[in-house]
C-alpha cells in the first residue's frame, strides 16, 4: 500500500470534479472567444464557474481572473503593482516564510530600482512559530511602500497569519496588500471583504481540483486596483492576463471549490482527528521527534486554530529527511516546499525559525488530506518509525 501524505504539494483530483469538466473536453469544446454557438455555450460555462467562485469567497464575479495557478497569481500582482506607472513608490514589504512564488519575484524586483523588507516571524520556541506580529508590518511600512504580502496559510508549517488585522495596518496607511492564500483556500473559510485585502491568488490544484487552473481576485473599488499587463495578446480577462481560457480547468476549479467550502466542517474535524492520531503516534515511538511550527492547539485572539488541521511538520534530531524518505518509498511525504524541493538548500521557511541548517533537513512534513483514511495513519506510524530506526542506526 503506497500511502498519499503530501496534500500540501498537490491534491488528487476529486472524482466528482472530472465528471464536471469531461463535458468540456469533448463535446462542448469551443473557444469562449468564438461568437457562434460552440464558444457560447463555453462562455456560458466560464461565466457560471467565475460567478462561483467569486461568491464562495465573498467576491464580485468581475473581481476574478483566471490564470495557470498561483505562481501566475502571485507574479501578476506583486509585479503588476509593482510595475504600474503611477505606484506608490518603490518599497515592498513581505515575508521571510513566503513561497518561492512570492520570494522569487521579490527578488527580480529587487535587481532593479525596487527595495525590498522581509519580515521576521516568532522563532520555533514559541507555541506560535511562523506567526508574524501585525505590529511588524505596521513598523516596516514607508511613505513609498506600494504593496505588502503576506500568505494566508504556510505551506510547509501550516501557520495562519492574521491577515484582517495586517489588512487594517495597511489601510490605515494606505497602502495595498497582497495575499498569497494558495494553502488556505477550500480548507478554511475565506472571505475577502472579511479579511479586507485588495489581491489574493489561490489555485485549483490545492483542493481536489485540476492542476493548470488558478485565480486572482482584484478588488475593484474602495480602491480600485490597477495593474501592469504581465501576459499581452487578446486581451481575455479585461486585458489583465491575456490567453485562451482553459475551460475544462475554469470548470473544473468551480466544482471542486463549491464542493471543499460544501464539506469543510466535516473534512476540517475528521483531518485534524486523524492529524492528531499521527502526531501522538510518531511522538510515542520516536521520542526525540520534535514538531516544528505553532502548537497544534495553538488558536489566536478569536480563539480560531493558529494551524492547518492537515498539517504536520516534524523534526527528527540525528537524521536527515531525504535519506528518510528513502528509506520509506511506500510513503509520500515532504522534506520542504514541493515547488523547491530540487534546491539542495535547507528549508529557508525553517532557518526562518531558526532552525540551523543539519535541523531544517531532519524535517519532514505531513499532508493529510480529503482520502486520507485512519488506516493508512497506523501505516504511516509504522513505517516513519521504522524508518527512522534504519537511518539512525547507519548513521542518518
Amino acid at each position: 500500500m503506497t500511502i498519499y501524505l503530501d496534500h500540501h504539494a498537490t491534491t488528487p483530483l476529486d472524482p466528482r470534479v472530472l465528471e464536471a469538466m469531461l463535458p468540456y473536453f469533448t463535446t462542448k469544446f469551443g473557444n469562449p472567444g468564438s461568437v457562434h454557438s460552440f464558444g457560447e455555450e463555453a462562455r456560458e460555462a466560464v461565466d457560471a464557474s467565475r460567478q462561483t467562485i467569486a461568491s464562495l469567497i465573498g467576491a464580485e464575479a468581475s473581481e476574478i481572473v483566471f490564470t495557470s495557478g498561483a505562481t501566475e497569481s502571485n507574479n501578476l500582482a506583486i509585479r503588476g503593482v509593482a510595475e504600474r506607472k503611477r505606484r506608490r513608490g518603490n518599497h515592498l514589504v513581505s515575508v521571510k516564510t513566503e513561497h518561492p512564488a512570492v520570494l522569487d519575484p521579490l527578488a527580480l524586483l529587487a535587481e532593479r530600482d525596487y527595495e525590498v523588507t522581509l519580515l521576521d516571524v516568532e522563532p520555533q520556541d514559541s507555541p506560535l512559530a511562523g506567526y508574524l506580529d501585525p505590529a511588524r508590518v505596521a513598523h516596516a511600512i514607508r511613505d513609498d511602500t506600494c504593496l505588502v504580502s503576506v500568505m494566508l496559510a504556510n505551506n510547509e508549517i501550516g501557520v495562519l497569519q492574521p491577515i484582517a488585522e495586517i489588512a487594517a495596518v495597511c489601510k490605515s496607511r494606505g497602502v495595498l496588500l497582497h495575499c498569497d492564500a494558495t494553502q488556505a483556500v477550500g480548507k478554511v473559510p475565506v472571505d475577502v471583504r472579511q479579511l479586507d485585502v485588495d489581491l489574493m491568488s489561490f489555485t485549483a490544484h490545492k483542493f481536489y481540483g485540476p492542476k493548470g487552473i488558478g485565480a486572482l481576485y482584484v478588488r475593484r473599488r474602495d480602491p480600485v486596483v490597477r495593474l501592469a499587463t504581465q501576459i499581452a495578446g487578446g486581451g481575455q480577462e479585461q486585458g489583465r492576463r491575456s490567453g485562451t481560457l482553459n475551460v475544462p480547468g475554469i470548470v473544473g476549479m468551480a466544482e471542486a471549490l463549491r464542493l471543499a467550502c460544501a464539506e469543510m466542517a466535516s473534512d476540517t474535524q475528521r483531518i485534524a482527528s486523524l492529524r492528531d492520531e499521527l502526531a501522538r503516534g510518531i511522538f510515542a515511538a520516536i521520542p526525540s521527534a520534535r514538531l516544528v511550527g505553532p502548537a497544534l492547539d495553538a488558536t489566536d485572539k478569536l480563539g480560531q486554530p493558529l494551524r492547518l488541521a492537515n498539517n504536520l511538520n516534524v523534526r527528527f534530531p540525528g537524521t536527515d529527511g531525504e535519506a528518510l524518505m528513502l528509506s520509506m518509498p511506500d510513503l509520500a511525504v515532504s522534506s520542504g516546499a514541493a515547488c523547491s524541493s530540487m534546491n539542495d538548500e535547507p528549508s529557508h521557511v525553517l532557518r526562518a525559525l531558526g532552525l540551523s541548517s543539519d535541523e531544517a533537513r531532519s524535517c519532514l512534513r505531513f499532508g493529510l488530506g480529503r482520502f486520507t483514511t485512519a488506516a493508512e495513519i497506523a501505516e504511516a506510524i509504522r513505517l516513519g518509525a521504522g524508518a527512522v530506526q534504519k537511518v539512525t542506526q547507519f548513521g542518518g
